[in-house]
């Protein structure tokens, strides 16, 4: 009998290590690693650079708490704002943390500018944003909010993409718009060059902030950086976590000074927020990610990886009918239950996770090569055949095994 309060639907499978793209199980098999921890595990697993960084720190100290200075939380806030639109961070421990504490910056704006009515954000259909009651309230889907009480107030839906509708919700007492580039627990859903230009305007018109929730998207899994400069798009506000770490958890709010100038001395906190642990690895994986022609790699490799699964869903469209996302952010949008084709790639020893909207997530680490980009789509491959058999499909012929070749 486990002690773990039951509130995840565990697989039978646990794993004693990793090494790049690959974890082994406790009993010995190896796995291909698309599901990355949700995103989590940017430069895969076990990564030297990584490893060393936090061996190094773990020897000097681990905790003091932010009543005293932490010049490598410093450090690591100084990078991100170098290579971002922000000129403040605020770190914390989680995603969720993350956009907590974004949408306190959004609300607090408003407060120091003499406006504390404007207090509402709009957000969008299919979002997901965190756990907390907040969090919860902003992603506004009602299988995660059931039981819990009224939901937090302050929180307009609207349809992802539709921008008349933005503007239709937008009132007197209305703070910031909060968005996330890519929908990815929403089912891998793209927002259009056009949506997401379209939403700073409305805010720029308005005197509204603009709140990215890149905490999925950011650290490189879309592309750039993070995936609102994939459209030249600049928010005020952004959450990041999941990849900062490499898989030490920790999470950040970035902001520019003028939407920070409300989060004065006592305003928020967090205890382990940027702890030398956490700011040791978050420094380490930008070593890694500002080396020159990283990132570039991983988007070759993300092309690479799209135009493979694009062939893979021609060949089997009673399993998969479109392939969605941005750079390592892929979605297979399936015919069949998504959970239906996470298990035959289990099967296949390849993990993936699932999202909204029946898609299951490919997410492998931005340091995949493309041998194992060319083994991934094989497992792909024939888990969907693996469906087809079982489901009779092709008249009751058992389709060919078909591996993509590198």
């Amino acid at each position: 009998m486990s002690h773990l309060l039951p509130t995840y639907a565990r697989a039978n499978l646990a794993f004693e290590r990793g090494e790049g793209a690959w974890l082994v199980s406790t009993t010995g098999e190896r796995y291909l690693d698309c599901h990355c921890g949700v995103a989590v595990n940017a430069l895969g697993h076990a990564h030297p650079v990584l490893v060393e960084a936090l061996k190094a720190q773990a020897e000097k100290v681990w905790h003091v708490s932010n009543l005293f200075r932490v010049p490598d939380a410093e450090r690591l806030a100084a990078r991100l704002c170098e290579a971002s639109f922000a000129d403040l961070v605020f770190f914390c421990n989680s995603g969720a943390e993350a956009m907590e504490g974004a949408i306190k910056v959004a609300r607090k704006y408003h407060a120091a500018n003499g406006a504390p009515e404007r207090v509402r954000i709009v957000t969008f259909e299919g979002a997901f944003h965190g756990r907390t009651l907040a969090t919860l309230a902003a992603g506004g889907q009602k299988k995660y909010m059931e039981g819990f009480g009224p939901p937090v107030e302050g929180f307009d839906q609207v349809p992802y993409g539709d921008l008349d509708a933005v503007k239709a919700a937008i009132g007197p007492r209305t703070a910031a718009i909060l968005v996330e580039a890519v929908q990815g627990e929403g089912g891998v859903r793209v927002g259009t060059p056009q949506f997401l230009r379209g939403l700073r305007e409305i805010c720029d018109q308005n005197g509204l902030l603009l709140v990215f929730d890149e905490v999925q998207t950011g650290m490189g899994r879309t592309g750039p950086l993070f995936a609102h400069q994939r459209v030249g798009v600049t928010p005020d506000v952004m959450g990041i976590a999941k990849a900062l770490g490499g898989g030490f958890p920790v999470g950040a709010v970035l902001c520019s000074a003028e939407a920070g100038k409300g989060m004065t001395v006592g305003t928020h906190g967090s205890t382990f927020g940027g702890n030398p642990l956490a700011v040791a690895a978050g420094n380490a994986v930008l070593d890694v990610m500002l080396a020159p022609g990283f990132l570039e790699a991983a988007q070759h490799k993300a092309l690479l990886l799209k135009q493979r699964l694009a062939a893979v869903a021609d060949r089997h469209p009673t399993v998969v009918r479109e392939v969605r996302g941005e750079g390592l952010l892929l979605g297979l949008a399936c015919v069949v239950p998504n959970n239906d084709l996470i298990t035959a790639l289990r099967e296949e020893k390849l993990l993936a996770v699932a999202a909204g909207d029946n898609v299951v997530r490919i997410l492998p680490p931005l340091i995949i090569d493309e041998t194992e980009i060319a083994e991934a789509v094989d497992r792909i491959d024939r888990a969907a055949t693996r469906l087809e058999r079982a489901a009779g499909a092709a008249q009751g012929v058992a389709p060919k095994l078909e591996g993509l070749k590198a």
